[in-house]
């Protein structure tokens, strides 16, 4: 499959209607370059889709994900955050990915 070695957030909310071009543009705007088998993810203002670019070294994919109750926990603020695969694989889930301890266990909402 595809391998992904870094996992990327983006704080700000995306428009959803954005296609691989605006996407990979706004990688590049947020976080500088697109690197090689790195994940950006990036969501829209209510918090229902999400958008993932992967490069993986050889081109550009793309995933999108929709909940159809509830919303993803987002982080807050500007910029950019990077997340462990126990994160990511709670956010995907709709789960306080924030709280997560060292051992993957949440123990707070």
């Amino acid at each position: 499959m595809i391998r992904v070695d870094a996992l990327w957030l983006s704080v700000a909310p995306l428009d959803m209607r954005a296609g691989m071009d605006t996407l990979l543009a706004q990688v590049v705007q947020v976080f500088g370059e697109a690197r090689p088998h790195q994940a950006y993810l990036f969501a829209n203002r209510r918090g229902t889709r999400m958008k993932v670019l992967i490069h993986d070294g050889q081109g550009i994919w793309l995933a999108c994900r929709r909940l159809n109750q509830g919303r993803f926990r987002w982080a807050e603020g500007n910029g950019s955050l990077t997340l462990s695969q126990a994160q990511f694989d709670a956010l995907v889930l709709g789960l306080p990915w924030q709280k997560l301890s060292g051992d993957g266990a949440i123990r707070m909402i």
